[in-house]
């Protein structure tokens, strides 16, 4: 392939960090299958990486450390039967696993109130419902049954 994985708006990993591996995949596929390396698994060492700032190494630990193994994060793809293909699927993968891992938290929520208009859309919405399960009950007999 010979190109950098390109993870975020900032963040290469040059190609010479990847780490590819091929086996046979299982599953149904004939002689093809049996005779073909066609799954691929990508790893890339995050611990040695200079790609990422520490900061970002130290929030994809933290977000991502089950899936590591000493440090090393692998995804494999076996989706097809052609190994061009799934080496393509494991550099999406890693790629979109590694930007959601160093993505900066979001931002804390404030708590904020409902305005003055909305409090009454609301208490005028449950007026009109009401009125209408009002209209709904059977009028009263107002005569005397005496």
């Amino acid at each position: 392939m010979g190109r950098d994985l390109v993870v975020g708006g900032n963040v290469r990993v040059p190609e010479t960090e990847l780490r590819w591996r091929f086996s046979r995949s299982g599953g149904p596929g004939g002689q093809h299958a049996n005779t073909s390396d066609t799954r691929a698994a990508l790893s890339l060492d995050l611990e040695a990486t200079r790609a990422l700032t520490p900061e970002q190494r130290e929030r994809a630990v933290r977000r991502i450390g089950d899936r590591l193994s000493s440090g090393v994060l692998t995804v494999t793809a076996e989706d097809t039967r052609s190994q061009v293909r799934n080496r393509e699927l494991a550099r999406e993968r890693l790629a979109a696993l590694l930007a959601e891992a160093i993505a900066p938290p979001a931002p804390k929520r404030r708590a904020t109130r409902p305005g003055r208009g909305a409090r009454e859309r609301r208490l005028a919405s449950k007026r009109r419902r009401s009125d209408v399960k009002q209209k709904r009950t059977r009028p009263r007999s107002s005569g005397s049954d005496a």
